[in-house]
């Protein structure tokens, strides 16, 4: 931290274009990594090569366009109010512009591990504001975390700025998160995960002595309202839409939506009833991210199943079942 601290008041007086050049060398160091790094990525994830090559793409474009943004300048909000002297009372010479808070803390997320990462998008717009950045890697793919961290690595030496522009560190427990967060120096964070994670974080950084914003985009429900009307023209539509969406990389997207709203009625039994099948015949998926997803599903899964008249259309994992669900099946 001592470092970042340092590096920041060197890297806030870069120009808009000096901060630029650095994304854009960033995204060609990435690029520069080729093959090994979706190799790494595809062990540690188990993401399909077509969908890591999608995502690093991805990256690639958030830095070189970051980059065109932070070059324009139109973010900055800069206003100048020149000065009327002669005016009763006279008016000074007012001009505000945004700056750069600090080191930024960026948490890397899970399920994407390139575009909400090391070098993702939190990353790239605090490189742009001129803030220095720590990533804590995201154990998941902490491999592949530490393959882009080197190649920001190269691109902070061949941008000519101090080391502690860029910093990368890893640690499971939470209280590594903690200590990033707590720390004087630390002026915002970056998160891209669970609801409990990031309202931890939260707490964390407002119980500070000098509070700190967080930047958190969390975990939702997604709920789905299901129109009448629309069920009525096109409810086994809407099934198989809806089977594909929830099954979209193993159902690990944060869109995924997991709450449907319906009337009851024929159109909803329909619905039901496509769904069911549509599901049943998914090929048998994928591997998740991680070992521990199909502990989390089931722990999570607890309490829907301790609630009465729950009604299993189908079910692949198996679920412990409850005594006190008397409807429940497969």
């Amino acid at each position: 931290m001592e470092s970042a601290w340092s590096a920041f008041h060197v890297y806030r007086k870069c120009s808009l274009k000096e901060r630029a050049h650095f994304m854009r060398t960033i995204a060609v160091e990435i690029e520069a990594l080729g093959d090994e790094l979706i190799v790494v990525a595809g062990k540690e994830t188990n993401l399909p090569e077509a969908r890591l090559k999608g995502e690093r793409a991805r990256t690639i474009f958030q830095l070189n366009s970051y980059a065109e943004a932070c070059e324009r300048g139109e973010w900055l909000e800069a206003r100048i109010d020149t000065a009327i002297p002669d005016k009763t009372p006279p008016k000074p010479d007012i001009r505000k512009m945004l700056v750069p808070l600090g080191p930024v803390v960026v948490f890397g997320a899970s399920n994407f591990p390139f575009a909400y990462s090391t070098a993702g998008g939190d990353t790239a717009t605090a490189f742009a504001a001129g803030c220095p950045v720590i990533v804590k890697a995201h154990p998941a793919h902490a491999q592949t975390s530490e393959l882009v961290a080197k190649a920001i690595t190269k691109a902070v030496v061949k941008a000519g700025l101090p080391v502690g522009v860029f910093t990368h560190v890893h640690g499971k427990s939470f209280e590594v998160g903690q200590a990033l967060i707590e720390h004087p120096y630390t002026k915002a964070v970056g998160f891209t995960g669970s609801f409990t994670g990031g309202k931890q974080l939260f707490d964390w950084a407002n119980a500070r002595k000098e509070p700190i914003p967080v930047f958190a985009e969390m975990s939702s429900i997604n709920p789905v309202f299901l129109m009448p009307e629309k069920m009525k023209m096109a409810a086994s539509e809407i099934a198989k839409q809806y089977a594909g969406s929830i099954t979209l990389g193993v159902g690990q997207f944060c869109t995924n939506p997991g709450l449907l709203i319906g009337i009851e009625g024929d159109d909803l039994e329909q619905f039901m009833a496509t769904l069911a099948r549509e599901i049943q015949s998914i090929p048998r998926p994928r591997c998740c991210m991680k070992a521990s997803a199909k502990t989390i599903v089931k722990n999570g899964s607890k309490p829907l199943l301790n609630q009465v008249s729950i009604l299993y259309l189908y079910q692949r994992l198996r679920l412990p079942q409850t005594r006190d669900n008397p409807l429940s099946r497969l």
